[in-house]
């Protein structure tokens, strides 16, 4: 497949197909409220660090998100522990303020279901760190999603990400992609992003009954969903990993 990679600032005319690009992501992930308020302004607001990936006949197949903010700050300076929903307050804050930022995070890498299995996620890791580094910045961070973790909810994160293969890269897929660029894990964000919502809107997101108190298993969830019958909440908090990559 042959590809032509752009940020959103060059052609701003492609901005609809970006936005509008299918996914697989599962439902019940795209209503994180930080997300909500936050994600859909990163395209119109910050074009320069949305890249998309379209293939030899103008179809967008892949995109990658980035923000630029301030890490290295009396009040910041480590990898927030509420990860990503963090990262983007701290970024759209910053810009709000006019805060010089000096780190650019990544926000997520996303392949059109037709296009998976290409190895097409790693290029478009490869066109992000490219741009940062294109923008002066030293460094990329992620809060990364690893992308296995879902098999086996109940597993703790931490455990997880210290396991290897033979040839001592990561057992993750996602991970080793990162670590395979030059990435080193920095730390866990145990409370990366944050869904707490009605049991019928997660009875609607996933199809299952959410009627039983307790820890459930969702499809997609890194983590179980914790449901709370008596006051009709669940709420998932799924965590991340930081990983840095020096450019």
């Amino acid at each position: 497949m042959e590809l032509k990679v752009s940020s959103l600032a060059e052609r701003p005319d492609k901005l609809e197909q970006v936005v509008g690009m299918p996914d697989t992501w599962p439902e019940f992930v795209t209503n994180d409220l930080v997300g909500n308020a936050h994600y859909g302004r990163i395209a119109t607001e910050l074009p320069e660090y949305v890249l998309f990936a379209e293939d030899e006949h103008g179809e967008v197949v892949a995109q990658a998100y980035s923000l630029p903010f301030a890490l290295h700050t009396e009040e910041r300076g480590t990898l927030p522990a509420r990860g990503w929903d963090q990262v983007l307050v701290w970024a759209f804050a910053d810009l709000r303020r006019g805060t010089r930022p000096d780190t650019v995070s990544a926000i997520s890498i996303t392949v059109a279901p037709q296009a998976q299995g290409g190895g097409l996620s790693g290029r478009m890791l490869a066109a992000m760190r490219d741009n940062a580094r294109a923008h002066g910045f030293s460094e990329v961070v992620a809060p990364l999603r690893p992308s296995a973790k879902h098999l086996e909810p109940h597993t703790p994160i931490e455990e997880y990400v210290r396991r290897l293969r033979p040839d001592g890269l990561p057992h993750d897929p996602w991970l080793r992609v990162h670590v395979r660029a030059g990435a080193v894990v920095d730390s866990v964000a145990p409370a990366s992003m944050t869904v707490a919502a009605s049991l019928e809107e997660w009875r609607r997101w996933t199809g299952l009954p959410f009627d039983i108190a307790g820890d459930i298993e969702v499809p997609g969830a890194l983590v179980p969903v914790r449901c709370e019958p008596e006051r009709d909440c669940a709420v998932y908090v799924e965590p991340n990993v930081w990983v840095r990559h020096a450019l």
